[in-house]
């Protein structure tokens, strides 16, 4: 199968979510938002309350805060017309926590999984390494591999965005 992986990639709250959802709804049929956000507080609870709220009932949500890559090839099959990664940031941020020293291969896993999947698959992540080098290990730690997992996506991707104030820029 072609690779249909697109992804994309800005700063926290610069509408990169609502540029994948725009690009998603261009296909017809079943979409599928692969959420891997915790809802770890009520301040959590209530936002991705809103963003489903927001979605409609044109979406199918899993909510999938490690095993991505498994989540997207138990979709196979299932007539998923497109699906929207929201965020490989937050997946990243998960895995350090429970799997540090296994994190780049299962970067690579996930990359196979989306460019082999199905059909079309969305990727969004933050670009976290133009701020001040951060202070501590495991800052720093974190913006080296989203850095690395970041460049990995965007080379196996056919398409790449930059969303800046809510305006796409098309890279690749």
């Amino acid at each position: 199968m072609d690779n249909k992986l697109t992804f994309i990639i800005g700063g926290a709250r610069s509408g990169k979510t609502a540029f994948a959802l725009k690009l998603a709804s261009e296909s017809s049929g079943k979409k599928v938002y692969l959420a891997t956000a915790e809802a770890a507080d009520d301040e959590m609870r209530l936002r991705i309350e809103r963003h489903k709220a927001e979605r409609g009932n044109d979406w199918r949500t899993i909510e999938e805060p490690l095993g991505v890559a498994a989540a997207i090839n138990s979709l196979a099959g299932q007539d998923a017309k497109v699906i929207v990664i929201d965020c490989l940031t937050l997946w990243l941020s998960n895995s350090i926590v429970h799997a540090d020293d296994v994190i780049l291969d299962e970067a690579t896993t996930l990359m196979r999984a989306m460019t082999t999947a199905d059909c079309p698959v969305i990727a969004i992540s933050n670009e976290v390494g133009w701020g001040i080098v951060p202070e501590n290990g495991l800052a720093r730690r974190f913006r080296d591999l989203a850095g690395g997992v970041n460049q990995m996506m965007a080379k196996a991707a056919s398409s790449v965005y930059f969303v800046a104030a809510g305006i796409p820029l098309k890279l690749k």
